[in-house]
């Protein structure tokens, strides 16, 4: 979430202009790179969304070139499956959509486009996304989960799937292994889900919703992340402690999809949610802590420099 101008501007310095800078040789240096787009891509109007308790809504409105510097940086895919994609309504849906077309960003996890297939160096792609919000394809509904998922495994050599699930905070680090329950809203069992997906065909999940990170698991020799934390969300949330630190994970898959290894990229925040290199490593030690908490069992291990090995 690049910033937003609505209900009045809270955008970056420059208009946006470089806020990748920091990080964008990372995101450039993989094969396919994606990230979840909490909010719309919409330069005024919109209906504003309404939530069930007003004092917790809040409506993102990005300027639709702020689009550009998703591609700019490396973004190839992004998911429109969140409690913020519906945030202005059936215009900003439609606008999201036709912005990112327009700057060849895949996406997917809406009812009118769940899915996007592409060919990247020879290996074609397949992405789907899932949340449990309206007019998204239903975490919650896991037939209609693993439908979508093993049609599109056959048309596709590595299928990718993101889920926005769980709830949300500081308390919210661990995987309860339970139906999450956050103002109201069932955000689902992720560890059903995950393991649904996988055993439907998913090659390698990425997971967020919480806004702070999560444990990763292997599963199948598919890499499950429970969470990816905040990477860049500018001027609206609170970014202290596990909530201003995130991971790039650089992952890589055989040509079946399963794990071979992978790297935590430690990121944090300044001014007010622009990413950075974080020096300290904070998000490698939390996630492995994580990690070897809530998958004692998982065939992982994650060193200080943040390498993802099989055991």
């Amino acid at each position: 979430m690049m910033g937003t101008n609505y209900p009045y501007p809270v955008l970056p310095p420059n208009d946006g202009v470089g806020i990748f800078n920091d990080v964008s040789e990372y995101l450039r240096s993989s094969d396919v790179t994606f990230g979840n787009l909490e909010g719309t891509l919409l330069n005024s109007g919109g209906t504003p969304k309404k939530c069930m308790d007003p004092k917790h809504c809040v409506a993102f409105r990005m300027p639709e070139h702020y689009a550009g510097y998703l591609k700019e940086a490396g973004f190839d895919i992004v998911s429109i499956a969140n409690n913020h994609a519906g945030d202005m309504g059936n215009e900003g849906r439609e606008s999201t959509a036709g912005t990112l077309d327009e700057y060849g960003i895949k996406y997917g996890g809406q009812y009118d486009h769940p899915t996007s297939i592409f060919i990247k160096n020879g290996i074609k792609y397949g992405f789907t996304a899932f949340a449990p919000n309206t007019t998204t394809l239903p975490l919650n509904e896991y037939k209609t989960v693993t439908k979508i998922i093993r049609e599109l495994k056959t048309q596709c050599d590595i299928c990718i799937v993101s889920f926005h699930g769980g709830a949300e905070g500081s308390g919210a680090t661990h995987v309860p292994f339970r139906r999450e329950i956050f103002l109201e809203e069932d955000r689902g069992n992720v560890y059903d889900f995950a393991h649904t997906a996988i055993d439907a065909g998913a090659d390698i999940i990425f997971g967020q919703g919480p806004h702070v990170p999560r444990a990763i698991e292997l599963y199948k020799n598919k890499l499950i992340m429970y969470s990816l934390g905040n990477f860049c969300t500018y001027g609206k949330f609170g970014l202290g402690g596990a909530a201003g630190i995130a991971p790039i994970m650089k992952i890589f898959v055989n040509s079946k999809g399963d794990f071979v290894k992978g790297t935590i990229i430690p990121i944090k925040q300044i001014k007010r949610g622009i990413p950075i290199y974080d020096e300290t490593r904070a998000v490698i030690n939390l996630i492995r802590s994580l990690t070897r908490s809530d998958f004692p069992q998982t065939d992982l291990e994650i060193t200080d420099e943040g390498s993802i090995i099989k055991k």
